[in-house]
């Protein structure tokens, strides 16, 4: 490894906790951790565009791995994921994983957090008839029941991602959901570290064939599910690897989180760092911190804009209620993202998304919406990269505990 492309040093600590606040050093910029990861799915973050990017303090960016690697070679062209996004930020790519396992969804492979609606074993079916189709060489999926199946391999998850040429990858992982027995958690665990294996014998090959290139980190990836002897395996095993640093993923019940995070991350390397893989509610970054996770990503910040959805301290707002119509207060004072400090109030973002005002052509109904969500998503994520680097001070001052408290206090009551 490049340690002049790549490293992380950990600069202040939680007394009594595994958190610590660090710095990521990337070949494209540092990312002062913890930290939240911005989600652009498809490069692109929806409604944020590049220069609100850089204005409301955003550092990273995670993207799609399994959607870019269609257009991987022209990325590659391009000059890497950083330059083709235009955030010219640190980048995040994930090995396409989850995807492949969501294509099952109806079809017996369901990927859920949510133990109301998930498919139990004995409902499931059988592993020849699901769109994704396991097995110890990869995964055979199909996008309908009608497609051909197309083989996916921890191999070619490492050639893409190395084409889109984001500064942090992910190796290829089994997700299991938590309607999966312990038994099979027990064989997709396996699966996973040997896909983990395989995936660093690809990813220092295709290093050394790409000497000129910038150094990319590739992070192992923790699964295991809820079963604490399962989760300290996965954190032993893949730890004693040569991984770059790791990512916490998984399929669990929120009540799960901090245990398990507390299990993997008192063994993992505490050298590397560690990236909670799709959460960002602020009670999950409080606890993800507390139990020494250092970066975070998910898309609610600006899917919920798109819908309307506001953060604020004193909780979420929705402003396609009625009750916000005509009001004339900012999205929340005192904020200081770049929505808040213009002359938007909540009455005329409402105004924008419900198309309200008399008779308008499609153009500026869409041109309209269109503006509402850039305003309510510069906010959102504003909001949640503001919170991360609050608790960044937090640690540094050592009363990580107390702003804990006080602002979940606020927040949720």
């Amino acid at each position: 490894m490049n340690q002049n492309q790549f490293n992380f040093e950990i600069n202040a600590k939680i007394p009594g906790a595994l958190g610590r606040a660090g710095v990521i050093h990337t070949p494209h910029g540092d990312i002062q951790t913890p930290a939240f990861v911005v989600v652009g799915t498809y490069s692109k973050v929806r409604f944020l565009p590049p220069y609100q990017f850089n204005n409301i303090g955003a550092q990273a960016m995670i993207s799609n791995g399994f959607h870019l690697s269609k257009i991987s070679k022209d990325i590659e062209q391009y000059g890497g994921l950083s330059k083709y996004s235009e955030y010219n930020c640190p980048t995040i790519t994930d090995s396409g994983g989850f995807q492949i396992m969501s294509f099952g969804s109806g079809l017996g492979k369901v990927i859920s957090m949510d133990k109301r609606n998930i498919a139990r074993e004995q409902f499931k079916a059988e592993n020849k008839n699901r769109l994704a189709r396991v097995t110890d060489e990869g995964v055979y999926f199909k996008t309908n029941e009608t497609a051909a199946e197309k083989l996916f391999t921890p191999e070619y998850s490492m050639e893409f991602q190395h084409k889109i040429g984001a500064d942090i990858i992910m190796a290829f992982d089994e997700l299991t959901n938590i309607g999966d027995s312990r038994e099979y958690n027990e064989k997709a665990l396996n699966r996973t570290y040997e896909w983990g294996v395989r995936c660093l014998l690809k990813h220092q090959k295709l290093t050394g064939e790409h000497a000129g290139k910038p150094y990319q980190a590739l992070f192992g990836v923790l699964q295991g599910a809820h079963y604490q002897d399962l989760r300290e395996k996965a954190a032993r095993d893949l730890g004693a690897l040569d991984f770059d640093g790791y990512g916490l993923g998984g399929a669990f019940e929120k009540e799960h989180l901090s245990d398990i995070l507390f299990w993997c991350n008192r063994i993992l390397p505490e050298s590397k760092p560690r990236h909670l893989l799709g959460l960002s509610k602020p009670d999950d970054i409080f606890v993800g911190v507390e139990n020494g996770c250092d970066t975070f990503d998910c898309v609610a910040p600006t899917r919920e804009a798109r819908h309307g959805k506001v953060y604020t301290l004193d909780g979420d707002i929705n402003l396609r209620n009625a009750k916000f119509r005509g009001d004339s207060s900012t999205l929340f004072e005192g904020c200081q993202c770049p929505t808040c400090k213009s002359s938007y109030t909540r009455g005329e973002i409402r105004k924008l998304l419900k198309n309200e005002g008399g008779l308008k052509t499609s153009e500026q109904i869409m041109a309209d919406k269109k503006l509402a969500m850039e305003l309510i998503t510069t906010h959102n994520v504003y909001f949640i990269i503001r919170l991360t680097h609050q608790i960044r001070q937090s640690i540094f001052k050592k009363n990580f505990f107390d702003f804990r408290d006080e602002w979940l206090k606020r927040y949720y009551e």
